[in-house]
């Protein structure tokens, strides 16, 4: 994936994180009445929710311009989300109407899969970086061409 590819990807995927939290944090009863009707509802902790992809959305704006942060952030976005997956897979009946358990937990394995796909993209970025790095350092610098000893 190109370098620009890449950055337009975590700039959507940002801008989706905070508009999730936007949509948690203003308005937790049609959150759940849409996507979490598991068990009562409670807006404090839909708020409290809020605050993961909150900070993965800043997280992911913040390395678009940082590359050398990347993997770390990636790499806590697709863990939050595989395991936040893993969850809803253990509720996946409890949800109403019955179709969200599914669905969530789909999309939250796919978003996982992504992050996770995006964290050994910038994994292999790095090794790449390294490596060209490595090779510029051990290779010696050009030597003139061979000159007449001055007389």
């Amino acid at each position: 994936m190109s370098e620009s590819s890449f950055r337009t990807v975590l700039v959507v995927l940002g801008l989706s994180q905070l508009v999730l939290a936007a949509w948690q944090l203003l308005s937790p009863g049609s959150f759940y009445d849409s996507i979490a009707g598991f068990g009562t509802q409670n807006d404090h902790f839909i708020r409290d929710n809020a605050t993961f992809p909150l900070a993965i959305g800043i997280g992911l704006l913040v390395v678009v311009g940082r590359p050398s942060w990347r993997f770390p952030v990636l790499l806590v976005a697709a863990v939050w989300y595989l395991a936040h997956a893993v969850n809803h897979l253990f509720d996946i009946g409890e949800a109403d109407p019955s179709w969200v358990g599914p669905a969530d937990f789909i999309a939250l394995t796919l978003t996982g899969i992504v992050f996770a796909w995006l964290t050994y993209l910038s994994a292999r970025s790095d090794v790449e970086a390294a490596d060209a790095r490595g090779a510029a350092a051990s290779t010696p610098p050009p030597r003139p061409q061979d000159e007449e000893p001055p007389p």
